[in-house]
């Protein structure tokens, strides 16, 4: 299999240890390419899989494949493959969505809480010798118990965040048009339209993924909607948001805070608004990471990868249709280990 020369969301040192675990088996290879468009190519013409990441998987690679039988992810993330040319191409695209919900889901309910609470304006306090100061502007904010939490979007991190969220007190809420109701009920959410999401909620926590039909899903009338006293979240996508927008709201004072772990463009230019606002709490797209983040998700692509080259259908497929169009057997999960976590 051919990957992009150079690590992705790794630590120091990166190599292939954790993938090979399942690969070495099977005697697959894990060939490192030049991580530009035309040598990539050359490179992965033949290869029987590709292990994305570092660069984007565009149509003109995946077009010029000739033997590909999977393109694995190490993210949760599909946007920097084409899932529609490899679809169109009969060729599986991979992830893992399930390595780190609990992860994300802690660093959501940080950002809730140290956005709320003010955490960062109350530190900067206290090191500017401004201690007197510090329980004044908390006076102005009221407690958080009762008060709403909404969700747009209600996959796994979702539901691991309510699961956070419930001890404190908090009435919450989630609009997905794709997420049975019941399923809402059983996690004590109620399900509600986008409008009364915004309208209602105390905290917008967004968990949208990337997708070409959710680009800019959050624009300027939607954050119009929200309560003046609101704090917005976002540890799923950037650019779900029209930032200029959000930017524009947290200046006019038509919300309160923003507790952001990504953003449109990352990293940000040095002259992004968000960056010098004090009502805007950020992390560097960080919030899946932790000490189990490497070897949990290369030992996932590398399971995935083998099951493929084996013969079998991987365990995540964001293209699933295109399994039922090959040669591939259905695995059985028995005794399996390093499957998913969810």
């Amino acid at each position: 299999m051919v990957t992009p020369k150079g690590a992705s969301f790794t630590v120091a040192g990166g190599g292939y240890d954790y993938e090979r675990e399942a690969l070495d088996p099977i005697g697959a290879e894990i060939v490192e390419a030049p991580a530009n468009e035309a040598e990539f190519i050359a490179a992965a013409r033949h290869a029987d899989a590709i292990y994305a990441k570092g660069m984007p998987i565009t149509k003109t690679i995946i077009d010029a494949l000739e033997g590909c039988k999977v393109i694995t992810l190490g993210s949760v993330g599909v946007d920097s493959v084409d899932v529609k040319a490899a679809t169109a191409r009969g060729i599986p695209v991979t992830n893992i969505p399930d390595t780190f919900i609990e992860e994300v889901a802690d660093h959501a309910m940080m950002l809730l809480l140290a956005g709320f609470r003010r955490l960062v304006e109350q530190d900067r306090m206290v090191r500017e010798g401004r201690w007197s100061e510090g329980r004044p502007a908390l006076l102005k904010i009221p407690r958080l118990m009762g008060q709403t939490l909404g969700f747009i979007s209600f996959g796994r991190v979702a539901r691991a965040v309510a699961k956070r969220a419930a001890p404190f007190g908090l009435r919450m809420m989630a609009f997905d048009p794709f997420i049975q109701e019941t399923l809402m009920y059983d996690h004590g959410v109620m399900p509600a339209t986008l409008s009364e999401v915004l309208t209602q909620s105390d905290f917008v926590s967004m968990h949208a993924p990337a997708r070409p039909e959710v680009h800019h899903m959050l624009t300027e009338k939607h954050f119009r909607q929200m309560k003046k006293s609101a704090t917005f979240i976002n540890t799923g996508r950037g650019a779900t948001v029209d930032e200029e927008a959000l930017i524009k709201a947290l200046q006019e004072g038509w919300i309160a805070h923003a507790a952001l772990d990504v953003l449109e463009t990352e990293p940000p230019s040095h002259n992004n608004p968000l960056l010098r606002m004090d009502n805007v709490t950020l992390t560097a797209h960080v919030a899946s990471a932790s000490a189990r983040f490497d070897e949990a998700r290369k030992r996932r692509v590398g399971y995935e990868l083998s099951l493929v080259l084996q013969g079998m259908w991987p365990v995540s497929c964001v293209n699933p249709a295109v399994l039922q169009n090959t040669q591939l057997k259905r695995w059985q999960p028995v005794g399996m280990d390093r499957g998913p976590n969810s």
